[in-house]
């Protein structure tokens, strides 16, 4: 009985003596993983370099294992307080005179500094309305080898529009404006000009042209409405307008190359100018003096001094520009 007993003592003692091997090789192996060893490349400023083997992963910690000192005129790569990277190279290098310069003013300006020399850059978005220069038109309806002279059809005005910058200051003055969006709220008014033959001295013509530059003076300034306006032609005969004393609706007798019959949507005194009888005695203006059964507000009527020349004339669609 004794022994059986010594020879399972013998074998638990053989078991436990196992044991402990098998676990001091597992935590030596455990140790092993995870102190990797690295051959590290070290490159000193002469230009030689010398190989290492280390567990350690930062350079400063690798440097010092080996008892290399960076003097102060020395910089490394990586820096020291970093890892070593997949290359596993420590770069010792000497300092360029430029490189020391920097060095020395970083190291010497303080936070404050720093602090004090941050500029602050800030956006903001402006609007400005801006006015649209108008244009002058000018219009040649002379006779070549005739005397002209100039008349303004239409004042000419300028127009306005928005637009929306974006605009960065610097300290508050504008660095940089770049434009966002461009609306026109008021479209220009073309001037227009007009070229045209200046009417004779003659007594046939002269309280023509007198109207004429008397008409003009009584608009200068004012904006007409354009409007294509079915334009024919009447005289004082009982056939044009049922009577032949020439009194117009105004109360005024009518006037050839002046006077025109309009709808009631033109009141009486409205002046009218048409581009396309410009070379005419009156310049191209009328005065609404007169009404008629058959004339709309989409047609006008010029008074003619006979009915052949009333015929003539015709019927046709003309651009007008009414002065209300």
């Amino acid at each position: 009985m004794k022994t059986e007993e010594r020879l399972s003592i013998k074998i638990i003692r053989k078991i436990v003596f196992i044991s402990i091997i098998l676990i001091f090789l597992l935590t030596i192996g455990v140790m092993a993983t995870r102190s990797e060893v690295n051959y590290v490349t070290i490159v000193f400023p002469e230009g030689y370099e010398s190989t290492v083997m280390t567990s350690k992963v930062q350079v400063s910690e690798i440097l010092s294992e080996n008892h290399i000192i960076v003097l102060p005129d020395e910089t490394v790569y990586p820096e020291s307080d970093s890892n070593i990277d997949l290359t596993k190279k420590i770069t010792i290098s000497k300092l360029t005179e430029e490189k020391k310069v920097i060095a020395e003013e970083v190291e010497s300006v303080t936070t404050e500094e720093i602090l004090g020399k941050y500029v602050k850059v800030t956006e903001k978005i402006i609007v400005e309305q801006v006015e649209i220069p108008y244009e002058t038109i000018t219009k040649d309806v002379s006779k070549s080898g005739t005397e002209t002279k100039d008349s303004v059809v239409r004042q000419g005005v300028n127009g306005l529009k928005e637009i929306k910058y974006k605009a960065k200051f610097q300290d508050d003055v504008e660095i940089e404006r770049n434009i966002i969006s461009e609306e026109i709220i008021k479209e220009p008014v073309d001037k227009i000009v007009q070229i045209s033959t200046k009417v004779s001295s003659r007594a046939g013509s002269r309280t023509a042209a007198v109207s004429s530059e008397a008409i003009q003076a009584n608009v200068d300034g004012k904006t007409p409405k354009v409007v294509s306006l079915n334009t024919s032609a009447y005289c004082s005969c009982a056939a044009c307008c049922g009577k032949t004393n020439g009194i117009t609706s105004s109360g005024a007798r009518a006037q050839e190359w002046h006077t025109v019959a309009a709808g009631r949507g033109y009141p009486i005194g409205t002046v009218i100018y048409i581009p396309a009888l410009a070379d005419k005695p009156n310049g191209g203006w009328f005065v609404v003096e007169d009404r008629g059964g058959a004339i709309s507000n989409n047609r006008i009527d010029i008074y003619m001094g006979s009915h052949s020349s009333a015929i003539v004339f015709g019927r046709k669609n003309l651009e007008c520009y009414i002065y209300q």
